[in-house]
């Protein structure tokens, strides 16, 4: 199966929800003119990241989202990943929605909750919002896709937990700020690209990054956005500094191939048992 995937990079206005929506689908609509099946918008996309005492404000109920994408009459079927703080049970998340449309109406197929929230530097999520608890791995037309937001991604056990799970696809929304200006790529995107590389060669799958663009508050994501293949190579990188939209084709039949290759992950549900006895163990002291 082919499939069509793009990764629009974007620069929202800060805490200005609503025009940030008519933006987002204003370029879904667009992307049907490129043949887009799947398109990716970057984290916290509906807001932008660093809204600190403002996320509550500025957050939207998994069914608010949905209801404002209703009203969009796409010419073909697509589905839409979109990073943004969701309001629920009282609490607020760092969340991504997966959104399809199947010609005739909108149905919201699966919301993700951030899972490991970054504190550290210019870094502050934890103090304003609440930890995912769950695996974002979801059913979806194309397959099995896993969802990850930014820092998930730079910790091995949450792409892991998901092929085994039986992700093909991994999609990591992300607003990750520039830093380390030592070469022709800011330092925090070249280790993106070795992660995702790393992450789709050991579990022969797709990643897709979409990464957010644009100034809050002196502080700049830089773009860059990515596209891995299941042997490890970059077949799509974005420009730094700008809104784009990325578009690749992805022959999902590539993963069988590549697993096929290089059995590693046969070898780790192979011995899952023992890594959950172990894993058991070190929790118990």
């Amino acid at each position: 199966m082919t499939v069509r995937v793009a990764c629009a990079q974007f620069s929202p206005q800060k805490a200005q929800v609503e025009a940030n929506l008519d933006r987002i689908v204003s370029i879904t609509e667009d992307a049907t003119a490129e043949g887009v099946d799947l398109l990716v918008f970057p984290e916290t996309a509906t807001s932008g990241y660093f809204l600190e005492g403002g996320v509550l404000e500025c957050s939207r109920t998994a069914d608010e989202l949905l209801a404002r994408f209703q009203p969009v009459r796409l010419s073909r079927p697509m589905d839409v990943v979109l990073g943004f703080y969701e309001r629920a049970d009282e609490d607020l998340y760092n969340s991504c929605a997966y959104l399809s449309f199947d010609g005739q109406t909108w149905r919201m197929v699966h919301v993700y909750r951030k899972f490991f929230l970054p504190t550290y530097g210019v870094f502050d999520e934890a103090r304003f919002v609440s930890r995912g608890t769950e695996l974002g791995v979801c059913e979806t037309r194309f397959g099995r896709i896993g969802l990850m937001i930014c820092e998930d991604v730079w910790h091995s056990i949450i792409p892991t937990l998901s092929a085994a799970s039986g992700a093909t696809l991994l999609i990591a929304p992300a607003a990750s700020p520039a830093r380390g200006f030592r070469g022709e790529l800011p330092g925090n995107l070249e280790r993106w690209e070795r992660l995702l590389q790393m992450i789709s060669e050991e579990h022969s799958l797709h990643c897709l990054a979409s990464m957010l663009c644009g100034f809050e508050g002196g502080k700049g994501f830089a773009g860059g956005s990515l596209i891995v293949d299941p042997m490890g190579q970059t077949i799509g990188r974005g420009p730094l500094h700008e809104e784009f939209l990325l578009v690749a084709d992805l022959d999902l039949d590539l993963t069988s191939i590549a697993r096929a290759r290089s059995p590693l992950l046969g070898d780790l549900r192979a011995s899952w048992a023992d890594i959950v006895r172990i894993a058991s163990e070190i929790e118990s002291g």
